[in-house]
């Protein structure tokens, strides 16, 4: 199937299928020859006179009115060629220099004595041009393809649909060197340099002369070292430093043992005044300690990891060789495109095509799952802006490659740029960038005001998805075999756009049901043994990130046992404060980190690299087994093997892996998979590739069939198979079910973070965003799936890994404790009781203890995390914050959705940004997230107001009490002081500190002066006539 052939709509339930050819021919590439800017490509123009226009009137270097313009204005006002700078002609406005340029003789310009040297220089730079630009000119191209890679004799890497007419230049993808210490380095190894080495090797031949040993040696050869190196493990772990982990291991051991006695403590001393305080007290404290060890303890075996991309090219990559490199299925998905803004998917889009990995084993599928006309416009002005994009970012090798962050990066982007022709390029992107924004942003206005009869496509057809619950399935292939091509005539990988069928009446699954949509059409078209999943507005940072993941996924020793990679979650446009904790720090490079030592980190939804047999259910392969000895059978304890029924079936015993055998039965195929018979043969190809005798059209029929609204009926998807279905937080389950099974994940950390996104600074977009989380871990904890009671059979999770799981479902509940943990402060304060007795000075050691191993515990944590102090102060703020609103909120939700079938709809988090910086971090929406946490706040303050009058009304006796009392309210305020600053909007004149502590004195003088006005008859303190005035 053609790239342009149109868009394939149709349901398999109503037998329906058509082509649409809705867009216009392919735009011819502009004809250079001629008079035109080589800058920009455009026609140069004429002067007033009808002349020419010449920019440089020394070398006469073709280039219109707008790039001189520009050039004089924003640029070096020099020149491309020459260097000479720009003099102003007629009708140009002014710039900084042209009145000292006409004050001065003008022969030094005319006559450039340093002329001789420039050409030099640039002669210089244009050699050096040619010896590193591999693989980039058409010579090149010619001599410099691959043949296909066949993935053995029955399948093949690249489906009939979009055939491959090669690889790819030679070079184009070189040796990336990463140079990393070896497994065996340790501390003192830098007594091996290369200046010392050399000595070293002259004393040993000397030594080797003296005893005669020293002959002839053979020449090394520089293959063999290739080769070793190439032998070498693609990875290895980096174990913290035993000065900083084992600290921590017993301060965490400390603070346990002080827990218990602390707990004793409280229990065999009760308040008998306050006797419903402490009692609610003792079981809120009880909770805390619960939930942090099932925080704690999975961090107790935290690992770094190291890659070595150089070593993954000399083994897969060799010279002369096929590529041997996974194909990789990349997949984008969006929903709404007024919140999720065109602009942001066709960067990740452009990002992704344009990332540093083979073109032909690379296709991205975008999943529109609101079946917007705007979004499949939008995908359609991305696939020719790429054509310009994608050589662009391969020929200089710029990084980011979302073009949207790459123009707006505040740093030189001439850093190591040698190219002379780097700059002309840039501005010429540059321009067309913004053209092709103006094009989406006319898009998106003209999508703003839907017609009533609905959308037109440009040949008259109505356009599939005007009812988005109720239409046929949709795919175009944007970038294919055909038309796949950028404008230097290299190839492009593929773009698929893919809309799965909706119809009343049938259960769809949001966001798991989309992705599941995408596993199978992608089975159909492509089949790579690998998958990447991104959210719309999460762009590729990091051009190396895939073979980050391929260094784990591809390493023969660890890699069959590796269900997914996940990479950290990094965030753009978040203040420099973090105010609200987005950036999530303390879970990403603290328990990530933990669960890397222990059986991997879980899935969070985006950023992760999957191996697709692993979402297909199967188990990881296990070791060889020892075989079994052969009897006559009359001995109880020997016997002969039985030869079971998956053995003798030759086609699948040919598959070679026994536990797939066991998992999938012979005539179990459909019953898991689906009816689709390409797709089941599909699902049995572990190194992918899809049947060599399907036809595109064949392909294409079948992939509208496994995207029909009633494929999964009477199936395993979403059960077992793919994503799991059964709450919001899908990505929790599905990692959950994997390592259940006894697969494990990777975390990966490259120094460049390999993806980034957006994330909501808005206080009311940020509960809601964690109210959708905690929601679905509260649907988890109901489930069948909970991590209490699921997954013991065949013990293959690790219980740390277990306690890291049951701790993502339980914390929602922790909202109940500490709700009433924040009032308590202000009820000891309004009613002068308290939680505790009073505690003499041995027992004040226990409290001493317990702060005191806190605080060490949080120390020790940064130091071997490297998170700063900042973070972690913001996240704990934030853990308070969240956990009396948006966790509150979603523990209610969930008992109403359990108990009473009330269900809650799925809101998209909003990706839009503001003009402004940080503009929406002060903008105020109300939202009933909004009330639990003010009121604690408000009864907080005015506890503080109410203790802090009595005891001056009641004399320095009552200070003492009032003390821990009011640690404990503070304790409250300080956290919740982000959440007032958000309440309070943006301060431009009065520093929000000042309202607060205005507030606070203005109420406590003003009840100090009722207290004591002297017309009011005292009813409370010391009577003075009997034990004196100084008394």
């Amino acid at each position: 199937m053609e790239a342009s052939a149109g868009l394939v709509a149709g349901s398999h339930n109503r037998n329906e299928l058509v082509v649409i050819h809705n867009h216009e021919e392919p735009k011819p590439l502009k004809n250079l020859d001629g008079q035109v800017c080589e800058i920009c490509g455009d026609q140069i123009g004429l002067t007033v006179e009808g002349d020419l226009f010449v920019a440089c009137n020394e070398c006469g270097f073709p280039a219109c009115r707008p790039c001189y313009e520009y050039e004089r204005r924003e640029g070096s006002q020099n020149c491309p060629q020459c260097k000479t700078r720009y003099k102003r002609l007629r009708g140009s406005p002014r710039v900084e220099g042209d009145e000292d340029e006409e004050d001065i003789d003008d022969i030094e310009d005319e006559f450039n004595i340093d002329d001789g040297q420039d050409k030099q220089k640039q002669s210089a730079e244009s050699t050096l041009y040619g010896k590193m630009s591999y693989g980039r000119g058409p010579e090149d191209d010619e001599n410099g393809r691959f043949p296909p890679v066949i993935a053995g004799g029955h399948s093949r890497h690249v489906s009939g649909e979009f055939p491959v007419g090669g690889g790819y230049a030679n070079g184009e993808h070189g040796l990336h060197k990463r140079v990393h210490p070896y497994a065996s380095s340790e501390a003192g190894s830098e007594r091996w340099d290369d200046k010392k080495e050399g000595g070293w090797r002259e004393r040993m031949d000397d030594w080797k002369l003296q005893q005669g040993n020293l002959g002839p040696e053979p020449d090394d050869d520089p293959e063999m070292g290739l080769i070793d190196e190439a032998r070498q493990p693609l990875s290895r772990k980096v174990p913290i430093a035993s000065s900083k982990i084992n600290p921590y291991r017993m301060v965490i051991v400390a603070r346990l043992v002080i827990l218990a006695v602390f707990l004793r403590y409280r229990l065999l001393n009760p308040v008998h005044d306050a006797l419903g305080l402490w009692l609610t007290s003792v079981i809120c404290e009880i909770w805390f300690a619960v939930s942090w060890i099932l925080d704690q303890f999975p961090k107790w075996f935290p690992i770094d990891r190291e890659t070595y991309l150089d070593r993954l090219s000399l083994r897969y990559e060799r010279e002369g060789e096929p590529n041997m490199l996974a194909p990789v299925d990349v997949f984008v998905s969006t929903v709404d495109p007024m919140k999720e803004p065109p602009l942001v998917t066709s960067n990740t889009v452009l990002s992704i095509l344009a990332m540093d990995y083979p073109v032909e084993k690379i296709s991205c599928y975008v999943s529109d799952d609101g079946a917007s006309m705007l979004t499949f416009d939008s995908l359609a002005e991305t696939a020719e802006f790429a054509r310009k994009w994608v050589p662009f970012c391969k020929k200089f090798s710029i990084e980011p490659r979302a073009p949207e962050m790459y123009f707006t990066l505040k740093i030189d982007y001439l850093k190591d740029k040698v190219q002379p022709t780097f700059v002309k390029e840039r501005r010429a992107m540059k321009r067309e960038y913004e053209e092709f924004k103006v094009r989406i942003n006319a898009l998106v206005a003209k999508a703003s005001k839907a017609p009533i009869e609905g959308w037109i496509m440009p040949d008259g057809t109505p356009w599939p998805g005007n009812n988005t619950k109720d239409h046929p399935g949709m795919i175009q292939v944007f970038l294919g075999s055909n038309g796949g091509f950028d404008v230097e005539g290299n190839e492009l990988p593929r773009l698929v756009y893919v809309s799965r069928e909706k119809r009343p009446g049938f259960q769809h699954h949001k966001k798991a049901g989309a992705m599941n949509a995408l596993v199978r059409v992608a089975g159909v078209l492509t089949n790579a043994p690998f998958m990447l999943n991104l959210d719309c507005d999460h762009y590729v940072n990091n051009s190396k990130a895939v073979r980050e993941a391929m260094c784990f996924l591809m390493d023969p020793q660890i890699g069959k046992k590796v269900c997914y990679v996940q990479f950290p979650q990094r965030f753009d446009g978040i203040d420099r404060h973090d105010r609200y904790a987005n950036r999530n720090t303390v879970f990403f490079d603290i328990n990530m980190k933990g669960l890397d030592g222990i059986q991997g980190p879980v899935y969070v939804g985006t950023g992760c690299v999957f191996k697709r047999q692993a979402l297909y259910g199967y188990e990881p392969p296990k070791g060889p087994k020892r075989p079994k000895m052969i009897s006559c059978g009359c001995c109880p304890c020997f016997g002969r093997r039985r030869k079971s029924k998956h053995e003798s079936n030759g086609d699948i015993a040919a598959l070679g892996d026994g536990d797939k055998e066991h998992l999938m039965s012979e005539m179990n195929f459909e019953k898991k998979f689906g009816q689709s018979s390409i797709f089941v043969t599909s699902t049995l190809m572990e190194d992918g590739g899809v049947p060599p005798s399907s036809s595109p059209a064949v392909l294409l029929k079948e992939a509208i069939h496994v995207i029909s609204c009633g494929y999964e009926d009477k199936t395993e998807w979403g059960t077992e198979l793919g994503w799991i279905y059964g709450s919001i937080t899908e990505d929790i389950l599905t990692g959950f079910k994997m390592h259940c099974r006894g697969w494990r994940s990777i975390y990966c950390m490259p120094k460049r973070a390999a993806f980034k996104g957006s994330a909501p600074i808005n206080l009311s977009d940020r509960l809601n965003q964690v109210l959708r989380w905690a929601l679905g871990s509260v649907e988890i904890f109901f489930s069948r799936h909970s991590p209490l009671w699921y997954g013991y059979k065949g013990g293959k999770l690790k219980w740390l890994e277990r306690f890291a799981y049951a701790n993502t479902t339980i914390y929602p509940f922790t909202s109940i404790p500490l709700l009433a943990y924040c009032i308590l402060p202000a009820i000891c304060l309004l009613t002068d009781k308290f939680i505790m007795p009073p505690i003499s000075t041995f027992a004040s050691l226990f409290f001493i203890a317990l702060f005191g191993s806190i605080i060490a515990t949080g120390i020790l944590e940064l130091r071997w995390s490297g998170v700063s102090i900042e973070e972690w102060w913001r996240n704990e703020q934030f853990w308070v914050i969240g956990g009396i609103s948006a966790h509150l909120f979603a523990v209610v939700q969930g008992l109403l959705k359990i108990l009473a079938g009330i269900d809650t709809n799925f809101t998209v988090t909003s990706k839009a940004t503001d003009d402004d910086d940080f503009g929406e971090l002060y903008a105020f929406k109300w939202t009933t997230l909004l009330i639990p946490p003010t009121t604690v706040l408000i009864i907080n303050i005015v506890g503080v107001v109410a203790g802090i009058s009595d005891a001056i009304n009641n004399g320095y006796q009552s200070w003492g009490p009032l003390f821990g009392k009011l640690f404990f309210s503070f304790w409250v305020i300080v956290h919740l002081y982000p959440f007032l600053k958000g309440l309070m909007g943006r301060q431009n004149r009065t520093p929000t500190i000042v309202v607060i502590w205005s507030i606070l004195l203005a109420s406590i003088f003003s009840l100090l002066w009722v207290r004591i006005d002297p017309f009011v008859m005292k009813t409370k303190g010391p009577d003075t006539s009997m034990c004196g005035i100084n008394c």
